[in-house]
């Protein structure tokens, strides 16, 4: 074997093995999580900064390989976001939630923005921050409620909808903050932003009216050819939307989209796994370039903003739920459900890593991610207690526990 080769192998070896023990370290964060009945979102963003630089542990990690895991596992994390809703429920979204939409963006999207500008930021920066305190995490309310037992509560179907104009929102918003971060002039902004809203649309059309087609002729394969062509159709449609100026999350997201009936169903199981895989890598990798010695200080802002944000949320949800007839306990469930941030908000801070303000500005995403996967979920489990306790109600002797209450004829 001559020394070249020796060398390469011996850097795989060590690869290997810091990989190795990165993902076993996951694996521990993923449980623990699932002990505590949370998140495990909170838990890698910690991981990321302690055995990224600055922490307590510097792994050295092959930082090209988790960096080409965590651009993946945005497209992973929005094309099962995209599995999620069929065609009808996004049509029904769109009928209906309008007026909670625009409640929504402005007090999940104001406060952020204020926030940044407040801070001293420049525009870009204070614009993208707005997106983070706006987007609530889908993947962790799906969760929530999944594990909550509620899926079949009255207000769950305003939480979905309400989750659906969030979503489509980032494929306006996103084209829109690109251009302002790259810094272009006006008309190039204009143009940019038109090209891409023309494209999510036409592409959007094109999914919920043909989709069904190709869904049908994935349909006939085993599971591994379904597989193979989800994953290699996301990445390729991916990678296309992002030379359209377009995020190719937001590609990721229209093919899941696309996709409907048995097909639908098959391939939000073949894909979980990966999506947790690399999911995780993503959250590692924006925690990897955030010192931990700069957290604390971001906390105080992070703290203040949940606490806006939430009650906006609260706002949010009541409105949503109330106007699909639902109790004022299934309303404060609702808001409480769209509370924890996430996915969404980590890839919006990430957008200004090249900005003067993008250090901070990851920072306090980073720490307001932290409290609000945290503080959603808990919330969630305990929004019939916080009910009581806003409106001073106790239950009566024989009174019916609150899952039969959600689904009674009343309240369902």
């Amino acid at each position: 074997m001559t020394p070249v080769v020796a060398a390469v192998g011996a850097d795989v070896a060590q690869a290997f093995v810091e990989i190795g023990l990165l993902a076993l370290v996951l694996a521990f964060l993923a449980r623990v999580a699932s002990k505590l009945g949370i998140t495990a979102v909170p838990f890698y963003l910690l991981a990321g900064l302690g055995l990224g630089e600055g922490g307590i542990a510097d792994i050295g990690v092959a930082e090209g390989f988790v960096e080409l895991g965590a651009e993946i596992g945005v497209l992973m994390l929005l094309l099962t976001l995209g599995l999620e809703y069929s065609s009808d429920e996004l049509r029904s979204g769109l009928r209906g939630g309008g007026v909670p939409g625009a409640i929504d963006a402005l007090l999940g999207f104001g406060p952020g923005l204020v926030a940044g500008l407040l801070l001293g930021w420049s525009i870009p920066a204070a614009v993208l921050l707005g997106g983070v305190t706006w987007i609530s995490s889908s993947g962790v309310i799906s969760k929530v409620l999944s594990d909550l037992d509620r899926l079949g509560y009255r207000e769950t179907p305003s939480i979905l909808n309400l989750l659906v104009i969030e979503d489509l929102a980032m494929a306006v918003y996103l084209p829109i903050v690109a251009a302002v971060v790259a810094g272009e002039d006006m008309m190039s902004t204009a143009t940019t932003v038109a090209i891409a809203l023309v494209t999510v649309a036409v592409v959007l059309w094109v999914a919920m009216s043909y989709g069904h087609l190709m869904s049908v002729r994935l349909d006939r394969g085993n599971n591994e050819a379904l597989l193979l062509a989800v994953f290699g159709l996301t990445l390729v449609v991916g990678g296309l939307a992002q030379q359209l100026q377009i995020s190719a999350a937001i590609g990721a997201f229209l093919v899941g989209l696309a996709l409907s009936g048995p097909v639908q169903e098959r391939a939000s199981e073949l894909i979980e796994p990966l999506r947790d895989l690399f999911a995780a890598m993503f959250f590692l990798f924006f925690a990897f370039q955030i010192d931990p010695g700069d957290l604390p200080a971001a906390m105080v802002p992070a703290a203040l903003l949940l606490l806006v944000t939430g009650a906006g949320k609260m706002v949010t949800g009541w409105v949503a739920a109330k106007r699909i007839g639902a109790s004022t306990r299934g309303r404060v469930r609702a808001g409480a459900a769209l509370i924890a941030r996430g996915e969404f908000s980590i890839v919006i801070a990430s957008l200004g890593v090249g900005l003067a303000d993008g250090a901070d500005l990851g920072i306090i995403a980073a720490a307001y991610v932290l409290l609000t996967a945290v503080a959603g979920p808990v919330l969630a489990k305990n929004a019939d207690t916080l009910h009581d306790l806003v409106f001073r109600r106790r239950p009566a002797a024989g009174q019916r526990p609150a899952r039969e209450q959600a689904l009674a004829p009343t309240d369902a």
